[in-house]
């Protein structure tokens, strides 16, 4: 049975590893008595709550005053992730805690320049995103322009840093007191990026825009596309990813940006699936739309979830397939759902369910079906 995901990112081996590199950092540094405390209470806490708890003992170990504890920290830590890489290496978990250090001690007047130059080295051992959201609520307008100048800067991570730390809804992370518009110049300077670990951030900014601003989402992506800055097939990455949401909704400015007619009618003229199914089992899905011409459509379901006895269920919609259906013709897709139990991200309850397909994110068609204990 696989280990909890806390467990395999904050254990005893990780400890004794940071343990053992900051004793090489730090003479006075006494790795045994840092192990030991932070074990004590380890296996008690979650994911973050662990990254909490070993910065809280970090500064019980390391110097009191801040500019030398944190210079250890900086001393310790491995050589960078590898800049020349086109994606995400995403470092080591173990380092959040060092961020989240600086985060509780030094983001005050005097070291803000200071703290901001040791997480832009931490981002490239693992990232900072969140630790300096703290800095962005607390000194805007220096922080936002650190991070204009860290959008040009030789390392994708410390480029990611800039647009992932300000996103509006980043997930597990504080909330940001600056607009969101306030990020427009930095994703100005990242669209462009050759590194897709970059520009996946800038979608899923743009996508958490996408929640309170759709316009200026688009806005935004019809200006990047103009420029021709950015590779056709990447441009047209960034404009999918950053749009999901939008296209669920059936926006209709989207979906002309994606070269879409939204009066294009596209009908469902059937939509099968079983009356039941077992817990832990599969959904069968068979989805049959028909156009009277020739229409570009973009086709989704979503699953109405049944909640746990006396409370409501949940609805979340997943990715189909675009298409094109050929004028008075009709095209099937299959699509087979996993109902399992115990899932990380939702618990599938028993009772009644239902499937609804969406086209161009306009509900067309619905069915009901039970979900039942094997």
């Amino acid at each position: 049975m696989q280990r909890p995901l806390k467990d395999q990112l904050f254990n005893l081996d990780k400890v004794t590893m940071i343990a053992t590199r900051l004793r090489q950092a730090k003479a006075s540094f006494r790795p045994e008595d840092f192990i030991d405390e932070v074990m004590d209470r380890l296996g008690d806490l979650e994911l973050k709550q662990r990254i909490t708890w070993i910065s809280e003992v970090l500064e019980r170990h390391l110097p009191d005053d801040y500019r030398p504890a944190v210079g250890a920290l900086l001393r310790s830590l491995p050589a960078p992730c590898d800049p020349a890489l086109s994606d995400g290496d995403f470092g080591d978990f173990i380092y959040a805690p060092y961020s989240e250090f600086v985060a509780r001690r030094g983001c005050t007047d005097t070291d803000l320049a200071y703290s901001l130059d040791a997480l832009k080295q931490i981002t490239t051992r693992f990232s900072a995103e969140d630790a300096i959201r703290t800095f962005i609520n607390a000194y805007p307008d220096h922080t936002m322009n650190t991070l204009i100048e860290w959008t040009r800067d030789k390392h994708y991570h410390v480029r990611r840093l800039c647009s992932e730390g300000t996103r509006p809804r980043l997930p597990w992370s504080r909330r940001l007191s600056v607009p969101a518009s306030a990020a427009i110049p930095i994703l100005d300077n990242l669209f462009d990026d050759r590194t897709r670990f970059v520009t996946r951030s800038v979608a899923n900014h743009l996508n958490d825009i996408a929640k309170s601003d759709p316009d200026l989402v688009v806005e935004t992506l019809h200006r990047w596309r103009t420029t021709g800055r950015q590779e056709p097939r990447e441009m047209n990455y960034i404009i999918r990813h950053a749009t999901r949401t939008l296209v669920k909704t059936g926006h209709r400015d989207t979906l002309g940006l994606l070269g879409i007619d939204p009066d294009r009618r596209v009908t469902v003229t059937d939509l099968t699936i079983p009356p039941t199914v077992h817990l832990g089992a599969a959904l069968d899905i068979s989805i049959t739309v028909h156009a009277a011409e020739t229409s570009e459509a973009i086709i989704d379901y979503a699953v109405h979830f049944a909640g746990p006895p006396g409370r409501p269920g949940g609805r979340k919609v997943y990715k189909l397939r675009r298409l094109t259906v050929p004028a008075g013709h009709s095209v099937t897709l299959a699509k087979t759902h996993p109902l399992r139990a115990g899932m990380s991200t939702r618990t599938i309850h028993a009772g009644e369910h239902a499937i609804e397909v969406l086209v161009n994110g306009t509900p067309r068609a619905k069915r009901s079906f039970q979900v039942i204990q094997p």
